[in-house]
């Protein structure tokens, strides 16, 4: 028999079970880093950023991540980290918890422009490009999403057609990350092979990206369209390593696993904002925290919390173990965002009115998850995916 500890450690508020124990001295040192960093460098800005609508240092941002080993950590080779999928998603769980698109700068970057050159690119492609994204020094951007096409990309429009030895582009894509900063973009098109990849230098004669403005959620985020105008690309700019849209989907569930964890890092910034509130805020002589009914959100809230995160370690561990399936991320992007919003609400009716205000981070934090519910597959797409693997029937046809 093991023997027992003398003494049962205390209940400590921010870690109710207990998970730092399951993670290593290298996880817990990256995370601490990361938070630091984000301490730092966001928390003191973001509310004016997003009151604002921009994100006026994402070049330096860029940098400064890429220095922390943050760019494609969880890739190998080319001047990337090569860190466990886990340190990579505790990385997203804190810069979420400073701002999702912060996080979002990460994984479109990292999870989706550098992986489909790392995993699908040729030897020449991986040179050129991955080392200098790595360090931040260039942005990448990954082009999928049309006006028209979002939930179903096999009906993309965007079309790359032989001339000679050239491909010629052409075509829209919109809710782009990264798009008007980014020195490279990875955009999937239709050609008479099928779906493909192609490496497309910015700078190209015939591509543009206008930045989207108006929106009310992704406010300290650069959101843009694609626009490709007969782009003339070289025959070395389409990426060799896959053909069809197991390329795409590949990336985006790459990219998915980063919001399993980045959505506790929001839900966690919340609960936090809400229980200093409630130990602090008087009402009837007495704090908010000692009444039931407050009590009991704060409960229900840490249970969901805690179970995502532990959700999304054990997503992580089969990462790393090569074992995790598509429908098991869509499990966790499904459970995590939902349960991340819901805690957000929740966390706003106790702050009351000062929860709608900039002096916190709730509705801030409630409006970008209302974007991350979104993409990388919408709520109802992740239930059609584990509804089909459930069911062995194909609803989506």
């Amino acid at each position: 028999m093991s023997a027992r500890p003398a003494k049962l450690p205390p209940f400590d508020p921010a870690d109710p079970l207990g998970i730092d124990d399951l993670l290593g001295p290298e996880d817990l040192a990256i995370r601490d880093t990361v938070r630091d960093w984000a301490a730092d460098r966001v928390l003191p800005h973001v509310a004016g950023w997003y009151e604002r609508g921009e994100l006026p240092v994402i070049r330096d941002l860029a940098r400064e991540l890429g220095s922390l080993g943050a760019l494609g950590m969880s890739l190998t080779g080319y001047g990337c980290a090569g860190s466990t999928a886990v340190q990579y998603g505790l990385a997203c769980l804190e810069l979420e918890a400073a701002d999702s698109g912060i996080r979002s700068l990460v994984s479109v970057q990292g999870s989706l422009a550098m992986y489909a050159i790392w995993k699908y690119g040729s030897e020449e492609q991986k040179q050129r490009w991955l080392p200098a994204m790595a360090s931040g020094d260039t942005i990448g951007c990954f082009g999928l999403t049309e006006p028209d096409h979002g939930s179903d990309p096999a009906g993309m429009r965007t079309y790359a057609k032989k001339d000679g030895a050239d491909w010629v582009l052409t075509g829209r894509k919109t809710w782009i990350t990264n798009g008007s900063v980014a020195g490279v973009a990875v955009v999937w098109a239709q050609t008479d092979e099928g779906i493909r990849g192609f490496v497309v230098p910015t700078g190209a004669p015939g591509f543009s990206a206008p930045e989207i403005h108006h929106k009310w959620s992704l406010r300290a985020s650069v959101t843009s369209e694609l626009v490709m105008d007969e782009v003339r690309l070289p025959a070395d700019a389409v990426l060799p390593g896959v053909t069809g849209l197991k390329g795409p989907l590949s990336c985006l569930s790459h990219a998915r696993y980063g919001i399993v964890w980045g959505s506790m890092g929001a839900a966690r910034a919340s609960f936090d904002a809400a229980l200093d509130y409630a130990r602090t805020r008087e009402q009837f002589g007495r704090p908010i925290g000692g009444f039931q009914l407050t009590q009991a959100k704060l409960a229900d809230m840490a249970v969901e919390l805690h179970k995502g995160v532990l959700l999304a370690h054990h997503l992580g561990l089969r990462m790393d173990a090569g074992t995790l399936r598509p429908e098991q991320v869509s499990f966790g992007k499904l459970n995590n965002v939902r349960e991340a919003i819901e805690i957000c609400r929740t966390s706003r009716t106790i702050l009351g009115a000062n929860g709608i205000s900039l002096e916190y981070p709730v509705m801030r934090h409630a409006t970008n998850l209302e974007s991350v519910l979104t993409y990388e597959g919408t709520v109802e797409m992740h239930q059609l995916v584990l509804g089909k693997a459930l069911t062995g029937l194909d609803a989506f046809r």
